[in-house]
C-alpha cells in the first residue's frame, strides 16, 4: 500500500511538471534495467535541452553548417554528467520494466555550462603559464584544448579571460591568435645532419623567441609520411631521413591537437571527438635560409609547400661509408661552462680519466658493441644499462661537450643527449643522460636528466651546499628514470615501510572529503600502503611498453626542524603506453643519508587547489 502510494506522488509530480513547459524541461526513458531506462530518459532530456540552447550555438552554426542541429545535439551529450549533477530523477518503475523521469528547472541550464567555461578558462591559464616556462608543448596543448571546450559552449563568444598582463580578452579571438603567435615565434636551427649509410640523421636546435624551448612535440615528412611525434627536450630534436642525392627540404609540423593525451581527461575526449579538429596552417614548418648567418633555419610560417632551399644550404653525402657532418649552430647560449646550466656548480677540475670511459660508452653506443664496455661498469651499473638499451630504440644524438661533477665518492658526467624511439606506439623522447661513477672509477648509474629550468630551480638555492644540491638532483633523476626503467626493486627501497602513499587516476567518481585536497569529481583518490602501491606498480609496469614522466616548476624546501629533510613540490607530466595525464606531485624526502634518500610521503593531485596551493611540506 505504502508502495503504491509513492507511485501515485510521483504520478502527481511528473503530471505537474510536464504541464508547465515554461519552467521545466524533461525526459522519461524505459528499459530493462534502471541504467538503461536512465540512460533514454537523459538522452531525452538533452535532446529537449538542445533544442531550447540551439540558438545560442553560434560557432557551430558557422562550423558545421547543414549538420548544425546534429553537432549541436551531439555536443550536448558530452554535457551529460554536467546535467546528471543538475537533473532530478525520479523512478516510476524499477526492474525488470524500468522507467525513469527526469527533470531540470530551466533557470538552472546555465549552470550546466558554468563548471565547462571554469574549465576552458583554467585550460587557458595553464597555457598561459607553460608559455612563460617555455614548456611550447604544454602551452600548445592547454591552448587548443581550451579552444576546443570553448567551440563546445553555448556562450562561446562572450566568454572572457583576465590574461597575465591583466587584460581581459575574449577568448574566441585572444586562442587563436595566441597559437598562431607560438607557431609564428618558433624556430628550427639545423645543429648537425651526419649520414648514417641507411639514412641522414638531423639534429635540430628549437627556439622560441631565441630561447631554447623547454619542451616541444613534432612530427615530420619523411617524403612518403608523417612520422611518429617527437618530443624535443631543452631546443634538442631529431629527425631521420632518407639519403637522397641531393638538398632535402626537411618539413615538419608542430603537434598542437594532443587527442592521443586528451584522454586524461573523459569530457575533453568526447568533446574532440564530437568536433572537426582546427587546422592551423602555420604549424607546418619548412626550411628556410637564414640571411643573417647563412646558415640554415626552419621557422613557423604558414606555407607548407615542397618549395627547395637554395642550393649548397644543405650538403648531404650519399652512398659508401663516408660521412659527412654539418654543423650550423643558432643563437649562441649564455650559460657559462663553469655551471650546471645557468646555476653555479663548479664541475671537477681534472676529469681526463672520466671523459676516456665516455669516449668509450659514447663509441660502443653508435656502434652498438655494448660488451666491449661492460669491464666499465659495475654489476648493478651495466644492468641499468642494459634497461636503457631495451627502453627504447636508443640512439646517441651527437658527442656533446661533457661536464662532470665530484659529490663526495660519486662523479656525476652530464648530459648526453639520446633519442628512444617506440615503433609500436608512434612516439620518441629525447632524453640527456646523465652517468654516475663510484670511487672505483667504474660507471655504477644512469639517469635521465631534469629539465634544464628544473635544475636551476634546486641549484639556485644560494643557502644550500652543492653537495645537497647535486644529491636533490641526482634523488629526481633518479626517481623519474626508474619508472622509465621499471626498476621496481629500486622504488621500493626508497619508500618507507610506512609511507603515506596517495595515488590518483582521472576517473568520474563522486568528491572524497577525507583530504581537503581530494576534492574533485573526475579523479579518484586511493591511500595505498608499500605493498599496495608497488604491486600495483608492478602491473603497471607488466601492462605498459614504456613509461616516461616530465618535471616542470620545481619547488624544493628544507624542513623547518633544520634536519635534511626536504619537500619537493613539481608538476609531473605522465606518459605510458596505455595511459597519461598531468598533475602535481609531491615528496617528503629524508635526505640524511644521501646515498639511501627516503621517501615518506607521496602525493599526487590533478591541479592545484582553488587557491593557487598545492600539497605540500607544511601540510606534514
Amino acid at each position: 500500500m505504502l508502495f503504491s502510494g509513492i507511485i501515485v506522488l510521483h504520478a502527481q509530480s511528473v503530471d505537474q511538471i510536464k504541464a508547465d513547459r515554461d519552467t521545466y524541461i524533461w525526459g522519461e526513458g524505459t528499459g530493462n534495467t534502471l541504467k538503461a531506462a536512465d540512460q533514454q530518459a537523459l538522452a531525452d532530456i538533452i535532446s529537449q535541452i538542445s533544442t531550447y540552447v540551439q540558438n545560442d550555438f553560434t560557432s557551430i552554426k558557422q562550423e558545421s553548417g547543414d549538420k548544425f542541429k546534429e553537432t549541436v545535439n551531439d555536443v550536448l551529450k558530452t554535457y551529460s554528467s554536467a546535467t546528471l549533477n543538475n537533473t532530478i530523477r525520479l523512478t516510476l518503475q524499477n526492474e525488470p520494466d524500468a522507467k525513469v523521469f527526469r527533470y531540470i528547472k530551466r533557470s538552472e541550464i546555465d549552470k550546466v555550462f558554468e563548471a565547462r567555461k571554469n574549465k576552458i578558462i583554467e585550460f587557458a591559464k595553464n597555457g598561459e603559464q607553460a608559455l612563460k616556462g617555455m614548456q611550447i608543448a604544454d602551452a600548445l596543448r592547454y591552448f587548443y584544448w581550451s579552444q576546443t571546450l570553448l567551440r563546445s559552449h553555448k556562450d562561446a563568444g562572450e566568454i572572457k579571460m583576465r590574461t597575465a598582463d591583466f587584460k581581459e580578452e575574449l577568448l574566441i579571438t585572444w586562442l587563436p591568435l595566441t597559437i598562431n603567435s607560438i607557431f609564428n615565434n618558433l624556430k628550427f636551427y639545423l645543429d648537425a645532419s651526419e649520414n648514417k649509410n641507411t639514412y641522414t640523421e638531423v639534429l635540430l636546435d628549437i627556439r622560441y623567441n631565441n630561447n631554447p624551448v623547454r619542451n616541444l612535440d613534432y612530427t615530420y615528412w619523411t617524403g612518403q609520411d608523417w612520422t611518429n611525434i617527437i618530443s624535443a627536450k631543452d631546443g634538442v630534436g631529431v629527425a631521420e631521413l632518407p639519403v637522397t642525392g641531393s638538398t632535402m627540404d626537411l618539413r615538419l609540423k608542430v603537434e598542437y591537437s594532443f587527442e592521443g593525451e586528451s584522454a586524461i581527461d573523459m569530457e575533453l575526449r568526447d568533446v574532440m571527438d564530437k568536433l572537426p579538429l582546427v587546422p592551423y596552417k602555420n604549424a607546418y614548418v619548412q626550411i628556410q635560409k637564414k640571411p643573417e648567418t647563412g646558415g640554415v633555419a626552419v621557422s613557423g610560417g604558414s606555407s607548407a609547400t615542397n618549395n627547395q632551399v637554395n642550393s649548397g644550404a644543405v650538403s648531404v653525402v650519399t652512398g659508401g661509408s663516408s660521412t659527412n657532418t654539418i654543423v650550423t649552430p643558432g643563437p649562441t647560449e649564455n650559460a657559462s661552462s663553469e655551471t650546471i646550466n645557468n646555476a653555479q656548480i663548479t664541475p671537477l677540475n681534472e676529469a681526463t680519466a672520466y671523459e676516456s670511459i665516455m669516449k668509450q660508452i659514447i663509441q660502443a653506443l653508435q656502434t652498438k658493441t655494448y660488451d666491449k664496455v661492460n669491464a666499465l661498469f659495475t654489476t648493478e651499473g651495466y644492468d641499468i644499462f642494459i634497461n636503457l638499451l631495451k627502453y627504447g630504440n636508443a640512439k646517441v644524438l651527437k658527442i656533446p661537450e661533457l661536464k662532470y661533477f665530484s659529490c663526495g665518492d660519486m662523479i656525476f658526467c652530464r648530459s648526453v643527449p639520446m633519442s628512444f624511439s617506440f615503433q609500436n606506439n608512434k612516439r620518441t623522447f629525447v632524453e640527456d643522460v646523465v652517468f654516475t661513477f663510484g670511487k672505483d672509477k667504474k660507471i655504477n648509474n644512469i639517469s635521465f636528466g631534469l629539465s634544464k629550468q628544473s635544475v636551476d630551480d634546486i641549484v639556485s638555492r644560494n643557502s644550500w651546499p652543492d653537495n645537497t644540491k647535486l644529491m636533490l638532483i641526482n634523488f629526481m633523476e633518479n626517481y623519474k628514470t626508474a619508472y622509465a626503467l621499471k626498476r621496481l626493486d629500486y622504488i621500493k627501497s626508497i619508500f618507507s615501510e610506512d609511507a603515506l602513499i596517495i595515488t590518483g587516476s582521472v576517473l568520474k567518481v563522486n568528491p572524497n572529503p577525507e583530504f581537503r585536497y581530494m576534492n574533485n569529481e573526475k579523479v579518484k583518490y586511493t591511500r595505498q600502503s608499500k605493498q599496495q602501491y608497488m604491486r600495483n606498480l608492478e602491473m603497471c609496469f607488466k601492462s605498459n611498453e614504456f613509461i616516461n614522466i616530465r618535471f616542470a616548476d620545481n619547488n624544493v624546501r628544507q624542513s623547518g626542524k633544520g634536519n635534511d629533510v626536504y619537500g619537493i613540490q613539481i608538476k609531473q607530466d605522465y606518459f605510458s603506453s596505455n595511459y597519461g595525464d598531468t598533475g602535481y606531485l609531491f615528496l617528503l624526502i629524508d635526505m640524511t643519508d644521501s646515498i639511501k634518500p627516503v621517501i615518506h610521503v607521496r602525493t599526487w593531485q590533478p591541479q592545484k587547489n582553488p587557491d593557487g596551493s598545492i600539497v605540500g611540506i607544511s601540510d606534514f
